[in-house]
């Protein structure tokens, strides 16, 4: 019988275990998918949008007395966050900290600078929208932001509605105090005509807006602290 060679022994060892190795990776090698645009592309592919409101009557009614109330400035609504709200790095749990949040109402000065956003709310809230709330009223505080929230249900007047925003605007700019004493105050009309205006041509219950709390039941993930 011919002697072993313990190292030529080992050294075929070695090799059946990177040969094994080999298999067993590509058996547990994950099957390529597609890249994530192309994913979102085969599902915008599968859906059928429907147009709707962009402001529900609540907020349109709160959009005309904050005109009426603050002639001069600038009044958006509807804006995400993400769109007058940054950080200095791109951060991917600061896009998740603002996913599916956007303010009622932005009151800005000419230059489209937010000054104060206005927050209309339901009176009933379910426990995840008091928490988008309360997360969103945070963020804005933290850049500096004026938040002012208003009951859907009981809105003020166009007079308790400039009572509640001027001191908040204490102290303008030159360019502010320029902008507000050469414009004209707008009309008072009735709020309920010019809402009445809008609608005479829609069914008032077949575009109503996508309701802020569809996204409640998508609240991101918190970051964890690493």
């Amino acid at each position: 019988m011919l002697p072993v060679d313990p190292t030529a022994v080992l050294a075929i060892a070695a090799i059946l275990v990177l040969v094994l190795s080999f298999v067993a990776g590509r058996r547990r090698r994950p099957v390529a998918r597609p890249s994530s645009r192309r994913e979102a592309q085969d599902a915008a592919a599968e859906f059928t949008p429907q147009a709707a409101r962009v402001l529900t009557v609540a907020e349109r009614q709160a959009h005309t007395l904050l005109r009426q109330a603050m002639p001069g400035y600038l009044v958006l609504a509807q804006v995400p966050l993400s769109r007058f709200l940054g950080v200095p790095a791109k951060q991917s749990e600061w896009l998740q900290a603002i996913a599916g949040l956007s303010a009622d109402l932005l009151l800005c000065d000419s230059g489209s600078r937010v000054l104060a956003v206005i927050d209309v709310r339901p009176a009933r809230l379910s426990e995840n929208s008091k928490r988008r709330h309360e997360r969103m009223t945070t963020l804005l505080r933290k850049a500096g932001i004026k938040v002012l929230s208003w009951q859907a249900e009981a809105l003020p007047d166009v007079a308790l509605a400039r009572h509640q925003l001027l001191p908040m605007l204490a102290a303008p700019s030159a360019a502010r105090e320029q902008a507000s004493s050469n414009s004209r105050p707008m009309p008072l009309i009735p709020v309920a005509e010019i809402l009445a205006e809008g609608d005479k041509d829609h069914d008032d219950t077949s575009m109503e807006p996508v309701p802020s709390a569809l996204f409640d039941d998508f609240e991101p993930v918190p970051v964890q602290a690493r």
